[in-house]
């Protein structure tokens, strides 16, 4: 047995960018790559933005620049500019700032003084200067440590202010890049929650004037079946619609933070839009009928908000002011007085949301003998369900890691086996399919109920009744990179956008990229994700190394596996682009469209032309996506992804 001496030698006290540095998931979530827009560099832009919102809030400063190369940031908002005798420690000095006063700051969204010292000692290099009264000063940084520092304030001409820029440390961000499409989607927020407010990014303006609305209007593709219903109030704001889909799709936001993962403000909204529709229509309708396909925006600012981590993408308030008025009874009593008059001056819309409650109603009435049986299928499942191995932790239980709760839903037994053995117990389940899923592209939700397999999965995740219970908070597609497994993926993901489009839209939705081939001499083993990987680590390894193909999820061992579902996973998110029909992508995916699908398909998947497979391709349920033999794949490409739901 080692000693382990537990000594006073063995405490150790850590500096303020040591701390962060070594822990920085708890300051600003995952570290990624910038793939992902949860990603720690958008959290990085976000906690330097969040100070010039605050100052624009309290009604300084009406514009703010922000240019990216896709590595450096720079950021200029034209607020009060900090005081110049405390830049140094409001950049590098933890719990320092003006907003712990709630007459300077009254609904700020940070309110730690943590923010912009995350960006500070996770930057290689970062630099900040503020302008105030004629006077300035600037100090730089590499990761928390002064470069550089104004002793004495310089006279300026330049308009009250601050500037930051950074650069993200490439040793903690790995080959991170910032997207454009992520940014602006941040930055256009930003707008739609501050009326009045200017951004330029790279000299692109943003701006907007109709809040809410504008943001439902330019995230919703379809036609929806009645005009936006807009309402505001004090320190509130909600807008809504109904579109003809499955599902319920909410933005909801405190205090300018765009909480995705909800929290006690989005829950009130569901509960008071219930209770309102049912008071105004005076019929007892069910709340599923009631918010089936809704697409709603609900903000509201609170003071001293609490979220549920550094990140704040889930209100844990449950008041909104010191005085104690619950969030509850706030948004319900607004919604009791704005919606109802709404309803009752706009009838014609009045009319089409209740026939909206009314076709829902009327279908889940035909669904009520069908899903008593799957009900009772679904319970047996939980005890005898050879299909899942399920895992310890999930997403609607207290586990202080429940984010890390992941599913997998593999195709066949053999690629679920390698899977199972390999998995982390705690956190991450298996759901094996058998054969190919029924393609459910213009069928009803009947179908959900009635195949065994997609009640088993639905079960399993845990969302038949509210995505509020989903049960972990990655579900992945694993299947084989050939065309078989191509046209899997496209059939789930074809299931979840019918029935459950707002799994993909909370970034839920992923598909696992599993190395191609195993690159490997007597000291070195190296995997490869594709012909560029693979061409390098031949060069690697030198001469005559022993190349090995993976054609499935199944061939690869077990203790091989653990590489590719542990800590260095690579998962691609599946995404609905804003501008995209969910009808349109479903016909064009699964619809009778067959030589246009063919050629999508041929076209997003790779092919080796170096090693040549002899034995045929499966036979395939679908003619239209079977492989001649010069189109043999490989791999589909990592956007296949998102391009198969964006």
């Amino acid at each position: 047995m080692a000693d382990h001496k537990y000594t006073a030698d063995s405490i150790k006290s850590l500096d303020w960018k040591e701390h962060i540095r070594l822990r920085p998931g708890m300051y600003i979530g995952k570290l990624g790559d910038g793939s992902s827009e949860d990603d720690g560099i958008y959290v990085l832009l976000k906690e330097v933005l969040d100070n010039c919102i605050d100052e624009f809030v309290m009604g300084f400063g009406k514009q703010i620049e922000v240019e990216c190369d896709g590595q450096v940031v720079t950021v200029r908002d034209f607020g009060r500019g900090i005081p110049l005798e405390k830049l140094l420690d409001c950049s590098s000095k933890i719990n320092t700032g003006a907003k712990y006063d709630s007459e300077a700051f009254k609904k700020s969204v940070g309110l730690n003084g943590v923010g912009i010292k995350a960006v500070n000692a996770l930057s290689t290099k970062f630099e900040i200067q503020a302008f105030r009264e004629g006077e300035t000063r600037r100090i730089e940084f590499a990761c928390g440590d002064v470069q550089a520092i104004d002793k004495k304030n310089k006279s300026t001409k330049e308009e009250n202010g601050t500037v930051i820029s950074y650069v993200p440390d490439d040793s903690m961000f790995k080959k991170y890049r910032y997207r454009n499409e992520y940014v602006e989607r941040m930055l256009r927020y930003y707008t739609y929650l501050n009326r009045g407010l200017t951004i330029r990014y790279n000299g692109k303006r943003f701006r907007s004037k109709d809040g809410l609305k504008d943001l439902l209007q330019e995230n919703i593709s379809e036609t929806p079946l009645y005009p936006i219903i807009y309402i505001e109030g004090n320190d509130i704001e909600v807008a809504f619609t109904h579109l003809d889909q499955y599902g319920e799709d909410y933005f909801s936001f405190v205090n300018g933070q765009h909480t995705t993962q909800g929290g006690t403000h989005q829950a009130a909204f569901r509960e008071a839009v219930v209770k309102t529709i049912r008071d105004f229509t005076k019929k007892n309708f069910d709340a599923g009928d009631i918010r089936g396909g809704i697409v709603a925006a609900i903000s509201v600012k609170v003071q001293e908000p609490v979220f549920e981590s550094q990140t704040k993408t889930k209100l844990g308030s449950l008041t909104v002011s010191p005085d104690g008025e619950t969030i509850r009874t706030f948004v319900g009593n607004f919604l009791k007085e704005k919606l109802d008059n709404f309803l009752h001056k706009n009838p014609e819309t009045a009319d089409a949301l209740q026939e909206k409650i009314q076709r829902s109603e009327r279908e889940r009435k035909e669904l009520k003998g069908i899903q008593k049986i799957a009900r009772e299928r679904a319970k047996k499942s939980k005890v005898h369900n050879r299909k899942l191995r399920d895992c310890r932790v999930h997403l609607s239980g207290k586990n202080k890691e429940k984010y890390k709760s992941t599913l997998f839903i593999t195709e066949g037994d053999s690629a679920s086996g390698s899977i199972t053995k390999a998995r982390d117990v705690q956190f991450q389940g298996v759901f094996s399919l058998k054969g190919k899923p029924l393609n459910t592209f213009g069928l009803t939700r009947k179908v959900v109920y009635e195949n065994e397999e997609f009640n088993l999965i639905q079960a399993a995740l845990g969302i038949e009744e509210d995505l509020e219970d989903l049960r972990y908070n990655q579900v992945v597609i694993a299947t084989d990179a050939d065309v078989d497994g191509m046209h899997i993926r496209l059939l789930l993901i074809t299931f979840f956008l019918q029935f459950f489009p707002e799994l993909i839209r909370q970034g839920h939705l992923f598909v696992l990229q599993t190395p191609l081939f195993r690159v490997r001499n007597k000291k070195t083993t190296l995997y490869c994700y594709d012909e560029t990987e693979r061409d390098a680590a031949i060069k690697t390894l030198g001469r005559n190394p022993e190349i090995t193909r993976f054609k499935g999820l199944g061939e690869i061992s077990p203790d091989e596996f653990k590489h590719f579902i542990g800590d260095d996973i690579r998962l691609d998110p599946v995404k609905i682009d804003a501008n995209e029909s969910l009808k349109e992508m479903l016909k064009f995916f699964m619809g009778k469209n067959t030589p246009i699908r063919q050629e999508y398909i041929i076209r997003n998947l790779r092919f080796e032309h170096d090693i040549v497979e002899d034995e045929d391709t499966d036979e395939n349920e679908d003619d239209s996506i079977a492989p001649t033999k010069k189109q043999k794949t490989e791999q589909s490409k990592p956007e296949v992804a998102e391009s198969a739901a964006a």
